[in-house]
């Protein structure tokens, strides 16, 4: 299999187990989220969720990047 294959693959895996754990873990309404409600409009601004987003993705670069 070419390398392309087995990135694509492991891509896959990854998206898998990502979607499988916001099934349980309810990622976006952490303390440090923004959200600003005025009569219809509602502004949600995730800077919690981004930030450990950020750094969940960060180390798994790392990681792949080491181990390659």
């Amino acid at each position: 299999m070419t390398g392309i294959g087995k990135m694509l693959m492991l891509l896959g895996v990854v998206i898998f187990i990502i979607g499988l754990l916001m099934q349980f873990i309810q990622i976006g309404k952490l303390p440090g989220d923004l959200v600003f409600k005025k009569g219809n409009t509602t502004f949600y601004f995730p800077i919690m969720t981004s930030i450990i987003l950020s750094v969940v993705l960060s180390l798994i670069f790392y990681f792949l990047g080491k181990f390659r």
